[in-house]
C-alpha cells in the first residue's frame, strides 16, 4: 500500500466533522475511540492488518473506521471524509459574515474536566486551527454535580494546567475561567478568591428555571451586579431542540435585568448552541436597546462544535448588534482590561 493520509489523524477529523454535523455523541465516540486504537497501533500494524483483513480485531474498530483506516493507507481520502467534508460546512448569512471575520476569540467552551468530551489541548488545538486569538476555559463549577463540575482544589490544579499550556502555545492564548451557577439566592457558586483570579466569569442560571418572574429577576440581578461576573450565559435556558428534547424559556423581567446588564458591565452571552440560540431574538434586541454589551460564544463541548459561531453571528446581524459592543472582537488585552475592571 501506498503511504496516504494519516490513519488516526483521519479518524478524528471525522469525529470532529460529526461533531460540527451535531450527529449524535455515540457516532463521534466511534470515530475518537477508533483513532486512539489506530494510533497505539501504529502504521506498520495497521498495513499488515489491513492486507490480511484483521483490522477489526483491535479492539475499538469496527467495519466502518476499518474501512477509513484501509483507504487511508492506501493513499486516499476516505470516502466517509470526503462526503463529510463536503457536506457539513454552514454558510454564513448574509449579515453575519463581517462578524464572523471580526471575531478574536471564544468566551464559552467545556473540556473533560466537567462535561465537555475532549481534554483541554484538544480544544484548544481546535480553536487555535479556526484562527482564534484567544479562548476562555470555562467548565462548570461545582454544585452541577451532573456535569462534574469542578471543586475548588479542581480548579486550583485547572489553573496550573492552562499556565503550563500558555507557557508552550503558539499563537493562542488560554484564558482561565469559570461557567459558574447562579444560586437561587444570586450568589455563585464558587469562592471569591478563586473567582477574582479567573479571566473570564460567565454567570448562568442551571436550577429552578422555571422560577416565578418576580423570584427570577432579582436573582439573576443579583449575580449580575456581583463585580467578578463577566458574562450572562445563556439568559433564558430554553432548549428548543436536540437529543435533550425542548426546554420553555425562564421568566423574568428582560428590561430589568438587561438594565442591570448595561450598568455593571456585564455582557449578555449570544449563545450560538443549535440547541439554544438564547437569547431569542426579540430579547436580544431588548438587549441592544438597553446599551449592552455582548459575547458571542459557542459553549462548545467538543471540538467540532467550536465551528458554531456562526450561527450566532447570524442572529447578531439580524438583531443589528453592533460589532463594537461584542467583546470577543476585541484585543486580548483590552478584553482583559475589561474583565478585570472591577475584579
Amino acid at each position: 500500500m501506498n503511504a496516504g493520509p494519516d490513519p488516526a489523524a483521519t479518524l478524528r477529523r471525522i469525529a470532529y466533522l460529526l461533531e460540527r454535523a451535531r450527529e449524535p455523541t455515540y457516532r463521534v465516540r466511534a470515530f475518537r475511540t477508533a483513532a486512539a486504537a489506530a494510533a497505539a497501533a501504529g502504521v506498520p500494524e495497521l498495513t499488515e492488518r489491513a492486507a490480511a483483513g484483521t483490522l477489526t480485531e483491535l479492539r475499538g474498530i469496527g467495519k466502518v473506521t476499518a474501512e477509513v483506516i484501509t483507504e487511508a493507507l492506501a493513499g486516499e481520502v476516505p470516502v466517509y471524509l470526503r462526503r463529510l467534508e463536503a457536506t457539513g460546512g454552514q454558510p454564513v448569512a448574509e449579515g453575519g459574515t463581517e462578524i464572523q471575520a471580526a471575531l478574536r476569540g471564544d468566551l464559552h467552551m467545556h473540556s473533560d474536566w466537567s462535561d465537555g468530551g475532549s481534554p483541554i489541548p484538544e480544544m484548544v488545538q481546535a480553536a487555535a486551527a479556526l484562527g482564534h486569538d484567544y479562548v476562555a476555559l470555562t467548565d462548570h463549577s461545582p454544585r452541577l454535580t451532573v456535569a462534574n463540575g469542578l471543586s475548588p482544589d479542581r480548579l486550583r490544579r485547572q489553573l496550573d494546567v492552562v499556565a503550563e499550556l500558555n507557557e508552550r502555545s503558539d499563537g493562542i492564548r488560554v484564558l482561565t475561567g469559570i461557567e459558574v451557577d447562579i444560586n437561587e439566592d444570586g450568589s455563585l457558586d464558587q469562592s471569591d478568591e478563586l473567582l477574582a483570579r479567573l479571566d473570564v466569569v460567565v454567570a448562568s442560571v442551571h436550577s429552578k428555571l422555571r422560577m416565578p418572574a418576580d423570584e427570577m429577576t432579582p436573582r439573576m440581578v443579583t449575580a449580575i451586579a456581583n463585580p467578578h461576573v463577566d458574562i450572562l450565559g445563556h439568559c433564558t435556558g430554553r432548549l428548543i431542540t436536540g437529543g435533550r428534547g425542548t426546554r420553555p424559556e425562564s421568566t423574568f423581567e428582560p428590561e430589568i435585568v438587561f438594565a442591570a446588564c448595561a450598568r455593571f458591565g456585564v455582557a449578555v452571552e449570544i449563545n450560538s448552541r443549535p440547541e439554544r440560540l438564547d437569547p431569542p431574538k426579540r430579547l436580544l434586541r431588548l438587549a441592544v436597546e438597553a446599551g449592552c454589551s455582548f459575547a458571542l460564544d459557542t459553549d462548545a463541548h467538543a471540538p467540532g462544535q467550536l465551528e458554531w459561531q456562526p450561527y450566532g453571528c447570524e442572529r447578531a446581524a439580524a438583531c443589528g448588534v453592533p460589532m463594537e459592543r461584542i467583546v470577543n472582537t476585541w484585543e486580548v488585552d483590552d478584553l482583559l482590561a475589561w474583565t478585570l475592571r472591577s475584579s
